[in-house]
């Protein structure tokens, strides 16, 4: 077992201790821990009492040698409560310097509650610290070495300059509320209250963030980003070009994540949750997500199951489709045509049989493979990426797929009946699948 995969066993492992003890929140622990390895911070937005501070304690327990800092911010918070005091005796010879062990910039993790709080006294120095993870300490630029920062708010800042800085640093946002099935209530008296083992380690994060560095975004997945981009911009969302240079590198890290060393379409799918500025845009921006994923989906299958050139093919034939039906109609009439276009007619008939009953059956056959892999799709998406929930709910992009080939299929084979009067040798499918 090499490196990433031991680092995936102990990823999974983590999924589900946490799991156990934070229920409904699937989707987001599995965001946190790729948000973690990416180095991007994390807001959440939600009521008091939706375990935001616990969960984000019990991530770094899994890192058990990290330092940890967590607070909750008022607007009467002082600097000193989150760098650490003013030192006197560097302020003795005229140097303002503070003492910030065990504080904000001498974490490994970190926990802000309520940091739309932070009055303007603190702002600036947070703001340095969450992008550039860096320090001003006096006239010193301190390196944080802070691996991730998670924050939480009961409520989205209103318009203010200096708090929509602090808010576009905060790459991933996700909406928690309180539990809503049953089954959670009944397990709700019942969690798990030892301590989370010590699973994960600083070197799984630099290995990780070592590999991202390297994976390639193809030019596919650029161009599915650039086209999310204009879509947005159509219905009036913006989106800086900080946010879409992270959201590759998100990209890149689940990539690193499942082994890889290059970007596919699945590592795209939490894309939805580096989108939004208030929680009422989701769905309208999942629709438009939902329909470039689908296209690059189709693009990245094409080697698989070349739809394009199915189509294009057919497509040629059907176009030129009255030009041979009139070759054969006069043929058997007995109309007069000129020995040349009699000849031109009679070289496009057979190209077009040849090249229908070719690419019909190899197409066939690839429509047959694709379904005895739809007897397990969630399995086959899931080895895409280990990351995903719900692998079912995605099975029916890969349904759409086959059922357009099956349609192009079906197109051929009418084609063909109609010029030849007879089926397609050797292309006999079941549609009733």
């Amino acid at each position: 077992m090499n490196e990433f995969q031991t680092i995936k066993s102990k990823l999974e492992e983590a999924f589900t201790l946490l799991e156990a003890r934070f229920l409904e929140r699937e989707e987001l622990i599995r965001l946190l821990l790729l948000g973690l390895m990416a180095g991007e911070n994390t807001l959440l937005i939600g009521p008091p009492g939706t375990a935001k501070s616990q969960l984000a304690r019990a991530i770094s327990e899994l890192f058990g040698s990290g330092r940890w800092f967590d607070y909750l911010l008022t607007r009467f918070t002082t600097p000193d409560e989150l760098f650490g005091p003013v030192s006197l005796q560097q302020l003795k010879q005229d140097r303002y310097v503070r003492k910030t062990d065990g504080y904000l910039p001498d974490a490994d993790f970190a926990f802000l509650d309520e940091i739309f709080k932070a009055n303007s006294a603190i702002l600036n120095a947070l703001l340095s610290i969450l992008n550039e993870r860096i320090f001003f300490n006096g006239q010193d630029k301190q390196s944080v070495p802070l691996l991730f920062l998670m924050a939480a708010s009961n409520e989205l800042p209103e318009e203010n300059e200096q708090l929509a800085a602090l808010y576009d640093r905060f790459l991933i946002r996700y909406e928690v509320g309180y539990l809503k099935h049953l089954s959670s209530f009944e397990q709700l008296f019942q969690l798990p209250g030892e301590p989370l083992p010590e699973l994960l380690s600083m070197r799984d994060i630099g290995a990780i963030r070592q590999a991202a560095d390297q994976i390639v975004i193809p030019e596919g997945l650029i161009y599915m980003l650039y086209q999310l981009k204009t879509a947005m911009e159509a219905k009036e969302y913006t989106l800086s070009d900080r946010r879409l240079r992270k959201i590759g590198h998100v990209w890149k890290t689940s990539a690193a994540l499942n082994g890889r060393t290059e970007v596919n379409v699945w590592d795209t799918v939490y894309t939805l949750h580096m989108l939004w500025d208030l929680p009422e845009d989701a769905p309208a921006l999942q629709e438009q997500f939902q329909k470039v994923f689908q296209d690059a989906l189709k693009q990245e299958t094409e080697r698989e199951l070349p739809l394009r050139r199915y189509e294009q093919i057919a497509r040629h034939w059907a176009d030129k489709e009255d030009e041979l039906h009139a070759f054969q109609f006069k043929k058997e009439v007995g109309g007069r045509m000129s020995k040349e276009d009699q000849e031109k007619a009679k070289a496009n008939l057979e190209e077009c049989r040849l090249e229908l009953e070719e690419t019909a059956r190899e197409l066939r056959g690839k429509l047959t493979g694709w379904l005895q892999r739809e007897q397990d799709l969630p399995g086959y998406i899931r080895n895409r990426n280990f990351l995903l929930l719900h692998t079912a709910q995605y099975a029916v992009k890969y349904t759409h797929l086959r059922i357009q080939g099956e349609r192009i299929l079906q197109t051929m084979q009418g084609l063909y009946r109609t010029l030849f009067d007879r089926d397609i040798p050797g292309v006999q499918y079941d549609y009733t699948l």
